[in-house]
C-alpha cells in the first residue's frame, strides 16, 4: 500500500474519518472481493495526486465490520465520501477513475 492511502480500523474511524479535519474518502472492502481488489491501484493512484486535500484511506470489513455496518454498507466495494464526519456522497460497486477523481475534486473545494 502506498505511504498515502491510509488503513482504517474500527478502533481510529472515530478519530481520523469522523473527527478529521480534512475531508475523506473511505473505501470498503475485503480481500475476497474481486472487484475490490481491481479498484486497489485506483484508490492508491488518487491517494498520492489528493495528498494534502483529501485523506483517502481503505477499510477492511471482514477485519472491522463494526464501522460498516454502523453506516450501513451492505456491497462492497463501497466508496464514501465524508465531510465534517458526516457522508456527503457515495459510489457504490466498481467505479471508474475519473468518476471518483471528479467526486475527489468536488471533495476538496
Amino acid at each position: 500500500m502506498s505511504n498515502t492511502l491510509r488503513e482504517f480500523t474500527d478502533a481510529d474511524f472515530m478519530t481520523h474519518v469522523m473527527r478529521s479535519q480534512q475531508p475523506v474518502l473511505v473505501d470498503f472492502w475485503a480481500p475476497w472481493c474481486g472487484p475490490c481488489k481491481a479498484l486497489t491501484p485506483t484508490i492508491e493512484k488518487l491517494a498520492g495526486e489528493f495528498a494534502g486535500k483529501v485523506v483517502v484511506g481503505k477499510m477492511d470489513i471482514q477485519m472491522h465490520p463494526q464501522a460498516a455496518g454502523e453506516l450501513g454498507i451492505r456491497s462492497i466495494p463501497a466508496l464514501l465520501f465524508f465531510k465534517g464526519g458526516r457522508v456527503v456522497d457515495s459510489l457504490m460497486g466498481p467505479a471508474s477513475e475519473a468518476k471518483i477523481r471528479d467526486k475527489l475534486e468536488q471533495l476538496a473545494e
